[in-house]
């Protein structure tokens, strides 16, 4: 087989469609909304009783062979095989492109509540670290007894250093008579 052979094209055919697959699609889901409407339902409805009417009051007046589609009306059930060949694959593809939508909206969804969950697991651990903080952070009382202590060993500190004080002013006055 040659190089320039490509099997996944038939020869003499340009690639790629002659339509535009996105416009054919939103056409396609357009068709399958409004044959979902009770506007379709009533207007079908409306045109299959005329139908019937016309043909049943031409066969009884006028004929069975003048009438345009006489009784088993075979071209009306021609119709409706047609429309039916036409809406099912229409109502298929406009199907296919609204669960192509739904993915991406799910998996859009999933990515937020992935980015949710890692912002809230984050919060959490930055909460937990806040809360061991506090934990170790001296309270009131604790305060309180280390002023206390401190307190008491200043207390301790200052007679002797007083005393210390006075003798030595007593030292200095000494000095002072002697000279």
């Amino acid at each position: 087989m040659a190089r320039g052979d490509d099997l996944s094209q038939p020869k003499g055919t340009a690639a790629g469609p002659l339509y535009d697959p996105d416009q054919f699609g939103a056409v396609a889901e357009r068709l399958a909304r409004f044959f979902g409407t009770p506007r379709y339902l009533v207007a079908q409805t409306f045109i299959v009783v005329v139908w019937i009417a016309y043909n049943a009051f031409v066969a009884v007046n006028y004929g069975k062979h003048s009438a345009f589609d006489p009784y088993p009306f075979i071209l009306l059930n021609l119709a409706f095989s047609t429309q039916a060949a036409y809406a099912a694959p229409l109502i298929l593809l406009a199907q296919n492109r609204q669960a192509d939508r739904d993915k991406s909206e799910v998996e859009r969804d999933r990515d937020t509540n992935a980015r949710a969950l890692a912002e809230t697991e984050y919060l959490a651990r930055e909460i937990a670290a806040v809360r061991l903080a506090v934990d170790q952070k001296a309270d009131r009382d604790e305060i309180f007894e280390v002023l206390e202590r401190l307190t008491q060993a200043v207390e301790r500190l200052q007679p002797a250093e007083i005393l210390g004080a006075a003798s030595d002013e007593d030292l200095d006055d000494e000095d002072e008579v002697n000279d």
